[in-house]
């Protein structure tokens, strides 16, 4: 064994500061839910909605706290309890939430899974014992997005049967709802999309036989002259595949997205921008008095249940101070984002402005790190539309005339030249880096490609037609 000294140094938050940066982290939604939790969780919080008018009207004695014998913790003994307790001062968090225009109810949609579907359609079909318990077992090796997971050899080693018998209940269950449900893969997934239309024999069917893991290295001219026929007729082909669903579900039976509900609204009242915190649907709430008498000089509570009382009310208390924080917060952030991005409040995002987090941080003189969580995982109503408050956040490309463009302005112009372009002769990356110097915004040839690349904008040579 030996002995020594050893130096560590350990940083340590107050319980207060880590429960308000939670607080602003979580989205709108998530915090809603957090607030009905603690309701249910802490007698010291009520819901001012639901108040009685007995509470209302009683009558408002000075509260003393008896002294404990010994200090049960020497922060709750420091708070002034009369202030919280007191019926004129009633610490509470209402919805500040004003605009005049109705929010929409939030009504979640349920819809049967996959398996559910595939189960009821089998149960109606004419097979034997055995083959309903195949069928079953092969229901229960497809993927959510309608693909099987297990190829044959496998499901037959497992089921212990011939593979023939499987392929057998395969093909009848690919011919259930929805088209192309059961297949190993995209490229036979599409084909059986192809047969239930009737172009079994078609160009398409070929192309996607022969091409399908291809398509994106070959050119419509290539795949002509592979196959032997006219470039219109490979087009057509093409333009046929793509009405095709890329998964047998897509669009069905998937989980519904998670709504959107913007954490701030910004409105214009003349020439002015409001920001609002969205909380029309948080419940209010308030300290609740009615456990004064516990507090009170003279009263026969325990002391454990009197510790019991001060925690949940320090606990109340922090809640109800980080929910104020974190909308002073929020707003002081969009109130700078919509004094800085003015331009785009009033003309659209043609007119976004490069900006950094910094920016802001220096402009309300909080952290950058601050800045970030209010920015991440949440939403702000606009007059332009519903936007991710970090939407607001990008750095500038500079021009020959010293202003700085944003990244999104210049996406948006390279998206406007090339649906511009002609069909017949789309622009290479080269020509539309050409124009964009013209436009006096600088930027080299390879970012012209990445931002195409961004934008999912094929090639010139995959965007060429032949009319």
């Amino acid at each position: 064994m030996k002995l020594g000294l050893q130096l560590r140094l350990k940083q340590t938050l107050a319980p207060q500061l880590i429960q308000s940066l939670k607080m602003l982290q979580m989205p709108i939604l998530k915090l809603e839910q957090t607030l009905r939790h603690e309701l249910s969780i802490n007698p010291m919080l009520e819901e001012l909605e639901n108040l009685e008018v007995s509470d209302q009207q009683e009558p408002s004695d000075e509260i003393q706290l008896q002294e404990a014998p010994e200090v049960i913790d020497p922060r709750l003994d420091k708070v002034d309890w009369e202030n919280y307790l007191g019926d004129d001062h009633d610490y509470k968090v209402s919805s500040t939430y004003e605009p005049g225009e109705e929010g929409f109810e939030r009504v979640p949609l349920v819809e049967k899974t996959l398996c559910d579907h595939l189960f009821e359609q089998l149960s109606y079909l004419k097979l034997s014992n055995e083959d309903h318990l195949i069928g079953e077992y092969i229901i229960g090796n497809i993927s959510p997005k309608g693909y099987l997971v297990c190829s044959t050899t496998e499901m037959s080693e497992e089921l212990k049967v011939p593979p023939e018998k499987v392929d057998t209940l395969i093909r009848i269950i690919q011919g259930l709802d929805p088209t192309g449900v059961g297949a190993h893969d995209l490229r036979e997934s599409l084909l059986i999309q192809l047969e239930e239309k009737g172009y079994k024999d078609s160009i398409a069917y070929r192309v996607v036989d022969q091409f399908i893991n291809v398509l994106d290295k070959k050119s419509a001219l290539q795949i002509s002259r592979s196959l032997g026929v006219s470039i219109e007729k490979i087009q057509q082909a093409l333009d046929l595949i793509k009405t095709l669903s890329p998964t047998p579900t897509h669009g069905r039976f998937e989980s519904s997205a998670t709504p959107i509900v913007p954490d701030l609204i910004v409105d214009r009242m003349g020439d002015d921008y409001l920001v609002y915190h969205n909380d029309k649907n948080f419940p209010s709430l308030r300290i609740n008095p009615g456990y004064r008498q516990l507090l009170r000089k003279g009263s026969t509570a325990s002391k454990d249940t009197r510790k019991y009382v001060r925690e949940k009310l320090e606990q109340a208390r922090w809640l109800l101070n980080s929910i104020n924080q974190r909308r002073t917060t929020m707003i002081r952030v969009m109130d700078a984002i919509v004094e800085e991005q003015k331009e785009f409040f009033e003309k659209g995002a043609a007119f976004l402005k490069p900006l950094i987090m910094d920016d802001i941080a220096r402009k309300v003189n909080m952290n950058v790190a601050t800045i970030s969580r209010v920015s991440n995982d949440k939403y702000v109503q606009t007059p332009q539309g519903v936007y991710e408050i970090k939407y607001f956040f990008n750095s500038g490309i500079a021009s020959e005339e010293g202003e700085d463009v944003s990244k999104r302005h210049v996406k948006l112009r390279i998206e406007e030249i090339i649906h511009a372009e002609d069909i017949l002769r789309p622009l290479s990356d080269q020509e539309i880096f050409q124009k964009l110097k013209e436009e006096k915004i600088m930027l080299a040839r390879r970012t012209v490609t990445k931002y195409r690349e961004e934008l999912k904008i094929a090639p010139a040579r995959f965007r060429k037609r032949v009319v």
